[in-house]
């Protein structure tokens, strides 16, 4: 939305304290602007989801060969089951097959990978919204 857009709907605020605000909140960390591409238009019509093994000692290693692979979306660390969690995008399940065995598979230090095909999605990481709960102490200001 425009900032004058903004400005117009938020009443007593000028546009040019919005810009200044975007500003300050880009600057801080707080927030990034970025076009989201929608992988099904661009004819990946796969999701799937892959917990991910690794051997003692090349964590990083993997996840760093994991971050450079253009099909992967996420990579994350995690706790519990599994050593970590990443989502790719392929163009059909022969792709995934090729992705999962001939890819992710063969890294050096992959020593399980489980993959979860997912179907369709409700909400995506860019429709996340700041809970309405009061800012806590530390936080940046807006």
């Amino acid at each position: 939305m425009p900032s004058s857009e903004m400005a117009r709907r938020m009443r007593g605020v000028s546009e040019r304290s919005i810009r200044y605000r975007i500003g300050r909140l880009k600057k801080s960390g707080v927030l990034r602007i970025a076009a989201v591409l929608n992988p099904h238009a661009l004819g990946y019509s796969i999701i799937a989801d892959l917990m991910i093994d690794v051997v003692p000692g090349q964590l990083q290693e993997v996840a760093a060969h994991l971050v450079e692979l253009e099909e992967v979306s996420y990579v994350a660390g995690t706790l519990g089951d599994g050593d970590l969690s990443i989502q790719i995008y392929a163009r059909d399940t022969e792709d995934l097959v090729r992705l999962t065995s001939e890819v992710i598979g063969v890294i050096p230090g992959v020593a399980r990978v489980r993959t979860i095909i997912i179907p369709w999605k409700l909400k995506e990481v860019c429709d996340w919204r700041v809970p309405g709960k009061p800012a806590e102490e530390g936080a940046p200001e807006t």
